[in-house]
């Protein structure tokens, strides 16, 4: 066996072990902790030690997935897994929230709710869909009695009410069943349907797995209700694991706006998009979806498995896009859960946020997605602060003062002048950019890099988390190859030894690359810092990592925020612009 092989092993059975032992801050395969799963928390004793000022998250307890987003007679709707009774995964509900501009949320009653036996012992992830004369309808898993997993639909009590409050689930589901071979006990998590007008069907893909081989199924149907599983999947991969919360849809070549999830007009591809249970990352490949056969094909040009490209290379899971033709985009959301233990969630008494909503384009080279946080959370800028024009020297960092770090939107474009000094990239690091990382962080002097900020820092740097490029040069055709990282190792000192829980603290580094040529030198880096959450977008939203951090002394008036740099080649602060971020007026008031 070669070398390669041994070590990829090796990382299958780390992996293996890291989700069924649930150490790695994720709940794994929905783990169930019964003695902590009602256990619920009043308003009052909540912590808001780390809790966000600016993302999407209840006052109280669990959350996880992000379901059925969509925007309907001018409203937007979010739904998502919540549990109302405890801070860990169990008693799910279809929580239910709207909100007018995506940024103030108000709180409905439960959506969907388990109820029923198509749905008794769980009402579990899907999508909404707005079908012509019938209006929203909600496709989602629902777990029977003996825990088989099928897919049923719910419908509005009341199509002329915006705020879509009361739901049905009709007494002939379930929709479809694993009755035709498919995995019973993983088998979930609808699309959202598309409509193919040469026809007259409805599509929407079902996520499953068969032994270790990920599977998206495709099911058809003209009436909405009664559903037809086609011949062959729409696509499967080898050695990839259950394919959980699958997303389908088109992009536009060379235009700035989204797609409706059914166009089938000329210059587009399709992104199809997988939530990877067994490694708790996502990835997502372009390709040709072939609408007489029902096969989408990917172009090849990035791998499609583990190595494949991501939507965010950090703590980001169970994604979800819609379209919102208000506006003519895309817009995703997603979920990034704790990275601390069950104990500590049930303790602070809630856990899990979902991510600023992010605008989905193709690349112009049209080989990846860029994304970008919605415009609307510049409303949420207040104070404003600039660098412009500083130079860097190895070894120094430079505050970026006048604000308020723990809950800033930060802009900066470096400068790195000459690749001259760029260290020779190692081929066999090509699809391992988190190996990269943890060999050469932030204080590794490079040649270029590493340069970037450094957020919720002490003044000291007891505690920091940095996120940072360093630039490498292909030895064969010279081409600068970026490295980017989120690096929570040292964000904390809490969890170190394992005393201040039941076991120590999740705190990992994340890593891709960034396709930037460096023509000009430059490149960007946004980030969004909102006390335990760090989402940042390099070069334009090309790459995105998203960290979860719990320091203890760099929080509220102690977090600073810096720009530097450990590489020997200075780097030039072109221009930072750094602003605090003001709480939304209502975040989700009165969850129920």
């Amino acid at each position: 066996m070669s070398a390669s092989k041994i070590v990829s092993l090796l990382l299958l059975l780390v992996l293996i072990n890291i989700s069924s032992n649930d150490i790695n801050g994720v709940n794994a395969f929905h783990k169930v902790i019964k003695k902590m799963q009602s256990k619920s928390t009043s308003l009052e004793v909540v912590s808001h030690l780390h809790r966000t000022g600016f993302h999407f998250q209840p006052p109280r307890h669990w959350i996880n997935d992000p379901n059925g987003p969509m925007v309907y007679k001018g409203i937007y709707h979010l739904f998502y897994q919540y549990n109302p009774k405890g801070a860990v995964w169990g008693n799910i509900v279809w929580a239910h929230s709207v909100s007018k501009d995506l940024i103030n949320w108000e709180a409905l009653e439960p959506a969907i709710y388990p109820s029923k036996w198509f749905d008794i012992n769980g009402t579990w992830s899907g999508s909404a869909t707005n079908v012509p004369g019938k209006g929203p309808v909600i496709l989602y898993t629902g777990i029977t009695e003996n825990h088989t997993q099928i897919q049923n639909y719910a419908i509005p009590q009341d199509l002329s009410d915006p705020y879509l409050k009361k739901w049905i689930k009709p007494d002939d589901n379930p929709i479809v069943r694993p009755d035709h071979g498919e995995n019973g006990s993983a088998f979930r998590d609808p699309t959202t349907a598309w409509f193919n007008k040469k026809d007259g069907h409805w599509r929407m893909l079902v996520g499953s797995k068969n032994k270790r081989r990920g599977i998206a199924y495709m099911y058809k149907s003209r009436d909405f209700k009664k559903w037809v599983k086609t011949k062959r999947p729409v696509h499967t991969r080898k050695a990839t694991g259950m394919w959980e919360c699958p997303d389908f849809f088109p992009v536009s070549i060379g235009k700035k706006t989204g797609l409706d999830t059914s166009y089938d007009g000329p210059n587009t591809k399709h992104v199809l998009k997988v939530s990877l249970d067994l490694t708790r990352y996502e990835y997502y490949t372009l390709g040709t979806y072939d609408t007489k056969k029902d096969r989408y094909k990917p172009d090849g040009t990035t791998p499609d498995g583990w190595d494949g490209l991501r939507l965010d290379y950090g703590n980001f899971y169970a994604s979800k896009t819609f379209f919102d033709d208000t506006k003519n985009r895309r817009i995703l959301w997603g979920w990034a859960n704790e990275s601390d233990s069950a104990v500590e969630d049930t303790l602070k008494g809630w856990a899990g946020v979902q991510l600023i909503p992010r605008t989905v384009l193709l690349d112009s080279s049209g080989k990846q997605l860029v994304f970008w946080p919605i415009e609307e959370i510049e409303s949420l800028r207040g104070k404003n602060v600039q660098m412009n024009n500083q130079k860097i020297e190895m070894g120094q960092r430079f505050e970026v003062q006048g604000i308020t770090p723990a809950q800033v939107d930060v802009d900066v474009t470096f400068n790195v002048g000459s690749l001259d000094k760029a260290e020779t990239f190692d081929a066999s690091f090509a699809t391992k950019p988190l190996d990269l990382c943890n060999l050469k962080g932030s204080n590794v002097t490079g040649g270029v890099g590493p340069f970037g900020l450094i957020t919720l820092a002490t003044s000291d740097l007891q505690e920091y988390t940095p996120v940072f490029f360093r630039v490498f040069k292909d030895g064969t055709t010279n081409k600068p190859k970026v490295l980017m990282c989120s690096d929570a190792k040292p964000s904390t000192l809490k969890g170190d030894t394992g005393t201040d829980s039941t076991e120590k603290m999740y705190k990992p580094s994340f890593a891709g690359f960034v396709d930037v040529d460096l023509a000009d030198g430059k490149i960007s880096l946004r980030s969004l810092i909102d006390h335990s959450v760090v989402e940042s977008f390099g070069a334009k939203g090309k790459t995105v990592i998203t960290s979860r951090v719990y320091p203890t002394k760099a929080v509220g008036d102690n977090a600073h925020l810096f720009v530097f740099n450990n590489g020997s080649q200075p780097v030039t602060v072109e221009s930072l612009n750094a602003w605090n971020m003001q709480k939304p007026e209502k975040m989700n008031q009165g969850a129920k």
